[in-house]
């Protein structure tokens, strides 16, 4: 089954278009990750699958309804964390979570859902105002989590968390896909994204550049690991036309080699040590969701992480709105002979010795 579906999905607000003819599908019980800088027209997409914007061209269609048509049987069965809330400040994480539980039928136990979330139960009991912003992001995911959703829509979730809050919500991402619940992760934070999801679609400006899996994405894009290489010697001078190799840098010390085959590795230290030169060290640094990223856009991927929050969780937020809960749940070659087994010998015959100098 199709969890999300949508066609030439257009919104355009005078002369800017927000999201430009977005053709999407993800599967039931699929993690999907939509990646793109702040302004991409990430949260546009998600307030369309809401109904809280209506498009300008184009349909949607959530587990099995027309996001337009339909908005109501839509929404009862999502739970949504949106980027950018505001819970209410005079009531308590308790009431919060009441209100989420009480929205989606009332058969969910809040203090299960604190424990899940890693938010302490005393804290619960005292206003939302007095929360950090990694406090309320837990209480928001809670809420999100009420009523057990057949889709989760996660919208830059890890913003306000410290290190154990995110890896607490990326066990929940894998839990919740475990159980069949589709998962919609939106974020700018590439390695949050490469960590939990099935898929990855690279949006900018508005425009989906591409969707595929991490491992497809290198193949497309032909963005190569590298493998760093000191010796004791000159290396040999033939290492370009090992099969696998896409580039090799090198000097009296050493050489760095990009491989787009991972058995290029094993090849390169074979012929390193047939030449007689000995491996001192060596490292092996593989493509990051980072490489991809800037080998598909014109975008430096180091901007994306630029507004990630201190991380902290201890900022105090003052909660000023009043339509937060409603929103998340109601209202929301020439080598290359060599094989791979003699290869992968290679280098672990070379990590031995080096490891035992």
């Amino acid at each position: 089954m199709v969890a999300i579906e949508t066609n030439g999905l257009t919104k355009q607000y005078g002369s800017e278009r927000a999201l430009d003819s977005l053709d999407l599908e993800i599967k039931e019980g699929e993690v999907f990750g939509f990646l793109g800088p702040n302004g991409a027209g990430k949260t546009t997409t998600i307030d369309l699958l809401l109904d809280f914007i209506r498009p300008t061209n184009g349909s949607a269609t959530v587990l099995g309804y027309d996001a337009h048509e339909d908005p109501g049987a839509v929404r009862e069965r999502v739970g949504i964390l949106p980027d950018g809330f505001d819970l209410w400040e005079r009531s308590t994480g308790y009431r919060h979570l009441e209100f989420a539980i009480e929205s989606t039928g009332g058969e969910s136990d809040p203090d299960e859902l604190l424990d899940r979330v890693g938010l302490d139960r005393e804290a619960a009991k005292r206003p939302a105002g007095e929360y950090s912003k990694g406090m309320s992001q837990r209480l928001s995911m809670a809420m999100a989590l009420a009523g057990n959703p057949d889709l989760l829509i996660l919208d830059e979730p890890s913003s306000g968390l410290d290190p154990h809050g995110i890896t607490t919500m990326q066990e929940i991402v894998r839990e919740e896909a475990a159980s069949g619940t589709t998962v919609f992760f939106s974020s700018h934070i590439l390695s949050q994204v490469a960590a939990v999801c099935d898929r990855v679609g690279i949006l900018d400006d508005g425009e989906l550049v591409t969707v595929d899996t991490i491992d497809g994405l290198r193949d497309t894009a032909g963005v190569g690991s590298r493998l760093i290489v000191e010796t004791s010697g000159t290396p040999p001078t033939d290492i370009p036309a090992i099969e696998g190799v896409s580039d090799v840098t090198a000097d009296g010390q050493g050489l760095e080699v990009s491989y787009t085959d991972p058995v290029a590795k094993g090849r390169v230290i074979h012929r390193i040590v047939e030449e007689g030169v000995d491996v001192l060290d060596f490292t092996t640094e593989e493509a990051t969701l980072e490489d991809l990223f800037s080998a598909f856009t014109a975008t430096d991927a180091e901007s994306l992480s630029a507004d990630v929050g201190d991380g902290t969780d201890t900022d105090i937020e003052d909660g000023a709105g009043t339509d937060a809960g409603g929103r998340i749940r109601t209202d929301v070659g020439d080598r290359g002979d060599t094989d791979p087994v003699t290869a992968s010998k290679a280098v672990d015959d070379v990590e031995s010795e080096v490891t035992q100098r």
